[in-house]
């Protein structure tokens, strides 16, 4: 089963930006699953992740938070396959 990778974002963050081009250039070189949540549009995930996004899940839990390297991404990806 191909793991899935969540982006949590909000608009007009710089970060969030940084981290879907992250993702985006991962999705060249790994197969997973991805989505993009807009934290502003749910209270619950707004409270959890208001000061942490871009916050990155690889199968529903947290693998990073602020930055990401493409590096770290698929070797994380990679560990979760084994």
């Amino acid at each position: 089963m191909k793991p899935r990778v969540t982006l949590y974002t909000r608009a007009g963050c710089h970060l969030c930006e940084e981290a879907k081009r992250v993702v985006e250039a991962a999705r060249g070189r790994a197969d997973f699953d991805y989505e993009e949540v807009d934290i502003d549009g749910d209270e619950a995930l707004r409270r959890r992740y208001n000061d942490e996004v871009p916050v990155i899940a690889i199968n529903g839990v947290k693998a990073f938070k602020y930055r990401v390297e493409a590096k770290e991404l698929l070797k994380k990806l990679e560990a979760r396959d084994r």
